[in-house]
Formats: C-alpha cells, sequence, structure tokens
C-alpha cells in the first residue's frame, strides 16, 4: 500500500521544480518522520500512541450494516450513501473504500511509533509503562490488518488475496499476501502484544489483555480455527460477564459499561454514529432497521428490541416509522455513543460457532445468551449441526445488529445477502447479491490500484 501517495509524489515534483532555480535545497525531499526526533521520551510515546486511536473509527460499522440486509433505505433518504445499499460501488466509491485509507494511516502511525520506542532507552521506572505501550501498539497493528482483510479480502480461505501486512513505514510497492499470511502475521503480533499489557491494566477505552484474546476470538473464527477461537473467547467469557437484563439498554446510551471489552470513546467533536448514517439533523432517516431483522426479534420480551429499535408513530405518511436505537445517544448529546468495539455476547456466539464445528456442544452457549436477553426463556435443544448452525446465524443477526458483523457473516459462510421485498422497496431491484458477484467482496481503492504496480484489484471488478 503507498502511504500518502498523493502527498510524497506531489512534495517531489515541488522539490524537482525548486532545483530548477536552486542549486542548494536546504531540507530533504522526503515526507518520513525522524523518529529520533519525534519521540524522544515515554511522553511522546504516548501522543503517538494517543494519535493511532484517534484515527480508528466507526466507518464499518455503517459501511457492512448499508450494504447488508440488517436495514432498508426509505424514500425519505435522498442524500446518503445509496451506492453502497444498492450494490452499484466501484473500486472508485468512497462509501466503501475510505475504511482502506483509514487503517493504513493508523498502520503507518503504530509502525513510526515503534520504531521511535525502540530507539529510546527508558529508565527502569518506566519500563513497565513502555511494555504496555509497546503491546497495545502490536495489538492494534494485528487488529488494523485483520478489519483490513476482513473488508478486502476476496475470500476467507487460504490462498485467498489478503491484503499487505505493513511491518514498517516506507514508501513502495507491495503486493497483496495471501489471507493464511495475514492471519499468520496477525497471531504473532497477538501474541506479543498479550505478553507486554499487564493484566490489571483494564482501560477499556484502551487495548487491555482481555481485549486481545478477544481480538484472537474472533480471528480464530475468520481462520476456521475452532480450537483457538474455543480457548480465546473462553478467556474473555470468564473475565467479562454478560451484562443483566437491567444493565443491557445502558450499553447504549453510555450509562453503563458492563460487558464491553474495548470501545473508542467518542468526543462532542468526533462524528456521531448514528447521526453519521441512519438518520439526520432535521427528522430524515437516513435507514431505518429491516423488517428481515424486526421479524427476528420477541417484541415483548427481548432486552434487544427496544436497545437496538425505535418504533415512533409521530412519523406519518412516507416518513419511516422504525428507527435505529443502538446509537441514539442522550438528550444532551443525541446520536453520540462509544464505539463498541468488542462484546461479552460476541464471544459467546463465536464459541458457539466453534463448538458447533467441532465438539458439537454449542446448546449451552446459545441458551445462555438467550436467557440473558429474554425474559421468560426457556433452553431449548437443537437437532444437529444444521440446526445449530442456523440458531448461532439468527443470533448473530439479532444481538451483533448494526455492530459490522451481519456482512462478513454471510461471506464467511458463502451465503447470499438476501432481503426481503418490503424492505427493498427504493432499492432499484436490489434484492439478492450472491457470492458470485464483485460486490460481494469490496474492492481495493482504484487509486491503490492505479498507482501500486504490484497489487491486483478483487475478482469481477
Amino acid at each position: 500500500m503507498i502511504k500518502n501517495t498523493s502527498i510524497p509524489y506531489t512534495l517531489l515534483f515541488s522539490l524537482l521544480m525548486l532545483t530548477v532555480s536552486c542549486t542548494k535545497l536546504d531540507f530533504k525531499p522526503t515526507d518520513l518522520i525522524d523518529a529520533s526526533k519525534a519521540y524522544r521520551n515515554i511522553g511522546d510515546i504516548n501522543l503517538g500512541l494517543l494519535g493511532v486511536y484517534a484515527v480508528l473509527d466507526n466507518t464499518l460499522i455503517g459501511t457492512n450494516a448499508i450494504a447488508s440486509d440488517e436495514v432498508m433505505l426509505p424514500t425519505e433518504n435522498t442524500v446518503s450513501n445509496t451506492d453502497a445499499h444498492r450494490w452499484l460501488y466501484t473500486a472508485g466509491s468512497g462509501s466503501v473504500t475510505s475504511s482502506y485509507y483509514t487503517f493504513y494511516v493508523a498502520i503507518d502511525r503504530i509502525n513510526r511509533v515503534l520504531v521511535g520506542i525502540n530507539a529510546i532507552t527508558f529508565p527502569a521506572a518506566e519500563q513497565a509503562l513502555k511494555n504496555r505501550y509497546q503491546g497495545e501498539l502490536l495489538g492494534l497493528r494485528a487488529f488494523c490488518h485483520f478489519e483490513l482483510l476482513r473488508t478486502y479480502a476476496s475470500a476467507y480461505q487460504n490462498g485467498a488475496l489478503g491484503i499487505p501486512y505493513m511491518k514498517v513505514s516506507a514508501n513502495g510497492y507491495p503486493a497483496r499476501d495471501s489471507f493464511e499470511s495475514v492471519v499468520a502475521d496477525a497471531k504473532i503480533d497477538l501474541l506479543a502484544a498479550k505478553a507486554l499489557i499487564p493484566a490489571l491494566y483494564t482501560d477499556k477505552t484502551h487495548l487491555t489483555k482481555i481485549g486481545v484474546s478477544a481480538i484472537q476470538a474472533r480471528l480464530a473464527l475468520y481462520e476456521k480455527n475452532w480450537a483457538e477461537a474455543i480457548t480465546y473467547s473462553t478467556e474473555v467469557i470468564n473475565a467479562m460477564p454478560l451484562a443483566t437484563k437491567a444493565q443491557f439498554p445502558g450499553v447504549w446510551t453510555d450509562a453503563v459499561d458492563n460487558e464491553v471489552i474495548w470501545k473508542l470513546k467518542r468526543l462532542p467533536t468526533d462524528s456521531r454514529t448514528g447521526d453519521l448514517f441512519f438518520r439526520q439533523t432535521g427528522g430524515i432517516v437516513l435507514y431505518a432497521p429491516a423488517f428481515k431483522l424486526i421479524n427476528t426479534f420477541d417484541k415483548v420480551n427481548d432486552v434487544r428490541y427496544a436497545a437496538y429499535i425505535k418504533f415512533d408513530a409521530s412519523r406519518t405518511g412516507t416518513k419511516s416509522q422504525f428507527l435505529v436505537n443502538k446509537y441514539i445517544g442522550t438528550t444532551a448529546s443525541p446520536g453520540m455513543a462509544d464505539v463498541k468495539m468488542f462484546r461479552t455476547g460476541e464471544m459467546y456466539l463465536i464459541r458457539a460457532e466453534a463448538a458447533a464445528e467441532s465438539t458439537g456442544d454449542a446448546a449451552a452457549d446459545i441458551n445462555a445468551l438467550r436467557a440473558a436477553r429474554i425474559t421468560g426463556y426457556n433452553n431449548v435443544a437443537f437437532a444437529d449441526k444444521p440446526a445449530l448452525i442456523s440458531a448461532i446465524y439468527i443470533e448473530r443477526f439479532k444481538e451483533l445488529a448494526f455492530e459490522g458483523h451481519r456482512f462478513f457473516d454471510l461471506k464467511r459462510r458463502n451465503m447470499p445477502v438476501q432481503r426481503l421485498a418490503e424492505d427493498a422497496i427504493n432499492t432499484s431491484g436490489a434484492l439478492t447479491l450472491l457470492p458470485e458477484k464483485a460486490q460481494y467482496s469490496f474492492p481495493i481503492p482504484a487509486l491503490e490500484i492505479s498507482v501500486n504496480k504490484n497489487t491486483v484489484q478483487n475478482p469481477n471488478y
């Protein structure tokens, strides 16, 4: 991936033109930061780490929901991101390519800080803090590459086109690594991170040791490494219990953070997740919950329904009466809520799927999660593996709605994105997206393809 491609080439061109009239330049024609000057002490390293967290955003939440069957496009939305919902995106569509640059900017920052941290001699009193910072950076590097892999891999299987795993910051022309190579490099970084982050560090706005376990569990699920998925999800479940029914609604207004493993703190100056993707100032609903999703809930007894979906009878005419409630925020901060990156609910579903694929003992986790969410729930038995997998995917659809998983979940199983007719009234016929279609995988950005001579596009674009 070419870091800051438009910046270095524009800069170098300008410097070349200057040589026509200048015989000596007082600065080097480069955009590289000298780590020995930028990072000189533990405070500088902390600022560099905070700079990484700052660039991480919530784009994949919206992109994933909009491209899947979680939401519908109301006729009142005439302004927002319809190419992603109608599967009309190409390599030039920012709606699906912007995350490519976001995560590589974060990775570039990570690698620069790691160079700086390795060049400094820290006093003994700062060694533990240095180790924690280094662990967070390595864990974040693995996470960013994994998010890129989920988003832009041609498929989730060995031999498939992945993304370049960048371990140093340098302008160049890296080829796409294979899916399995990216997974292997991420696992190395995560193991190193886990050894460096102290168990007693529990700030959920940073990557903690248990947060690393959560990343390992999700990565193992995509790798289809069922044993590791069970091991790492169990580590999280044992350390972080599910929220109670009384606590659960408060998770989404930031009143409580029960079962939240890692979150991105949102400040008043940050983009508002709810307003950015699902509604707009002035009462316009950009995307509404799909009836396909609404119909899966027990609307009376399932605590998730009211936490995730709001019905507003005052919205009449052609306006959608259903709204995404998950990021509605508070009266004081409408649309503003911390971004929940990992939760214990997901870990139960990871362990259940891994067990269904290996030991077969998945019913306990499905029933435990449902009992935590549904008043009066009685445990059920499942006839066979297909019944278990079907139940897990219905539960993932409900539990993880609007959190950035559904499109990728369908892709993991090579299943089509299938919308109900009533959810496609404004989609120009976008009812079914089959796995053989180009848009089943998001494209590598056109600029990357045009500049990087060693990269290739995903199939069929």
